[in-house]
């Protein structure tokens, strides 16, 4: 005749406890996985929302993690540094997701940064993402076309009757490296020093003579930017142009 296995309380209270470990180190583990970049200068409120909807309160050296929709106030300038050494900073008035975001000191085939940027503007330095591995790794989409960008900094503003007599639409410029700006409509590659307009996301991108005169002055609470190549450029104010 078999013996019946009983539980007891003890095994029982074990069986939880070790449970309730695993539940804390998996938690733990995807926070860390979870996490890209810091804040690291700040002016006025900044949040970060969830696709559930929650929203937390933002300060310097708060984690940015992926999936956050980043959100400034009015006059709210935002720097954010990720993992792979690239600087996004924030304008007022923007709404950017971090919608995919990888990166592997030790894995550059899987590299992966993804940003959605609805609505405002942002002044970029790529950093390891799109330098090595694939180069088509970086991406920053909006409603009127995708920006592949290699190595660079660049500046991005949608104008949404926000910017006086300025026609509507996206602006780019391109401060340093090649940026490729594409839709459905066309496509139009971009070198430093050139500008580019599109209008909606069935008009062609149109590259520009020059400024259309959109101010891209950095306050200088977040204008030391370091330059691509990881060397900080002291009192820069953000690439003057009038």
């Amino acid at each position: 005749m078999k013996r019946k296995r009983t539980t007891t309380p003890k095994s029982i209270a074990i069986s939880l406890l070790l449970l309730a470990f695993l539940l804390v180190f998996s938690s733990a583990s995807f926070a860390a996985e979870a996490e890209v970049g810091k804040v690291t200068h700040l002016s006025g409120p900044l949040f970060a929302k969830k696709a559930d909807a929650t929203t937390r309160i933002l300060s310097i050296n708060s984690a940015v993690e992926q999936g956050d929709t980043l959100i400034t106030e009015k006059k709210t300038f935002a720097r954010v540094k990720f993992t792979d050494n690239s600087e996004m900073n924030l304008r007022p008035g923007t709404q950017l997701k971090v919608s995919q975001y990888n990166f592997d000191q030790t894995k550059p085939t899987e590299d992966k940064a993804v940003y959605n940027m609805v609505k405002g503007g942002i002044r970029a330095v790529t950093g390891m993402i799109g330098k090595r591995g694939d180069q088509d790794s970086y991406k920053l989409m909006t409603e009127t076309a995708v920006a592949g960008v290699r190595g660079t900094t660049y500046e991005c503003k949608i104008c949404a009757g926000n910017c006086g007599s300025i026609p509507n639409g996206l602006y780019l410029f391109v401060l340093q490296g090649v940026v490729n700006v594409s839709n459905s409509a066309g496509a139009q590659s971009l070198s430093a020093g050139q500008y580019v307009y599109v209008q909606s996301g069935t008009s062609v991108p149109t590259i520009l003579p020059g400024n259309p005169g959109i101010d891209f002055t950095l306050p200088a609470a977040v204008a030391d930017t370091p330059k691509s190549g990881g060397e900080t450029k002291k009192n820069d104010p953000g690439c003057i142009v009038r």
